[in-house]
């Protein structure tokens, strides 16, 4: 079983530049950045608005809970765990994943994702209600989703119906070519009715306006999804950048930079004042400063206690949650 299992990760990578989209492959060890490729292709493929990186309330633990994503169609919302394995999993009997990566030399044992998507499912379907909206039952359901090309289950046959493997997530087609492999068919369609506009409407402004953690992009195009901290930098810098807090601003973007005087290289900041009252920022209320392009900008990544530095020159844009 073992050497068909390497015979067949060997076969995936040597055609899978021949077959597939290279999206699908470009999964990098990052978490976050994992999921913004999962959300755009399921964007792609399906249709339907995607939202990332959740913080849902959850009045049992009086916490938030973290919700990868949510897809929103007309028939159906689907909690989404992405689950970036990279080795040989396992499920044991308890229903513990077990993960063996042989390029690591290491075994990682994980709690069960599909149980965790499903107390996900109820958190989100409690938030929902107390915020107005109740749905029949069955009409949020949960997936996980395994995108890692390097990521092999060991028992194919025993894999939960909520688990999407690698090699059926590269199998998605997109939806104006009518070739939905089973599981699109089973996880969002389902012979459901569409929900009328109005309460489809509703779900999107809660989900909109739901508690979510800070995205950074960067310009080698990945994403990070955690805590904004501050900035660092010489004292004049820090003192025109004193305005971007989360309370005040939601947005940022990062120009080109400019060089002046001394050889000194700069940047401008364009950043969108927060408004609690509209859902939207007309450009003329964008606003600018210009500061050096040393500047750095402290983040914690979402699932680690380190706090990383980026240059404000590697930055794209920046967005805050409330």
């Amino acid at each position: 079983m073992w050497i068909e299992l390497l015979c067949g990760l060997v076969f995936y990578r040597l055609i899978k530049r021949f077959f597939y989209e290279d999206d699908i492959y470009e999964i990098e060890s990052s978490d976050s950045d994992a999921k913004f490729v999962v959300a755009s292709r399921i964007e792609k493929v399906y249709g339907g608005k995607v939202y990332i990186g959740l913080r849902i309330p959850d009045a049992d633990s009086g916490t938030r809970q973290n919700i990868d994503m949510v897809v929103v169609t007309k028939r159906e919302v689907v909690v989404i765990t992405v689950k970036n394995y990279a080795g040989f999993v396992g499920i044991d009997a308890d229903g513990t994943w077990v993960c063996t990566n042989d390029s690591k030399r290491k075994t990682e044992r994980y709690p069960d994702p599909v149980a965790e998507t499903k107390r996900r499912v109820a958190i989100l379907e409690s938030y929902l209600e107390q915020r107005g909206l109740t749905f029949p039952e069955g009409y949020v359901s949960g997936k996980v989703i395994l995108p890692n090309p390097n990521c092999r289950m060991i028992h194919s046959t025993n894999i939960p119906s909520e688990v999407i493997p690698f090699d059926q997530w590269i199998q998605l087609e997109p939806e104006p070519r009518n070739m939905f492999s089973d599981w699109i068919k089973g996880a969002f369609r389902g012979g459901k009715k569409e929900v009328q506009d109005g309460i489809n409407e509703k779900l999107n402004f809660i989900l909109s306006t739901a508690p979510i953690w800070d995205r950074l992009e960067r310009k080698d195009n990945k994403n990070l999804l955690g805590e904004f901290l501050q900035f660092k930098g010489k004292q004049e810098d820090m003192q025109l950048l004193k305005h971007i807090k989360r309370s005040k601003v939601s947005r940022l973007i990062i120009q080109k930079s400019a060089v002046f005087g001394l050889g000194r290289s700069t940047l401008q900041v364009l950043y969108c004042p927060r408004d609690y009252q509209s859902e939207g920022t007309s450009a003329s209320e964008w606003k600018e400063v210009t500061v050096r392009s040393s500047t750095e900008v402290l983040f914690q990544p979402q699932g680690t206690d380190k706090v990383r530095k980026f240059k404000l020159s590697s930055v794209v844009s920046m967005s805050l949650s409330a």
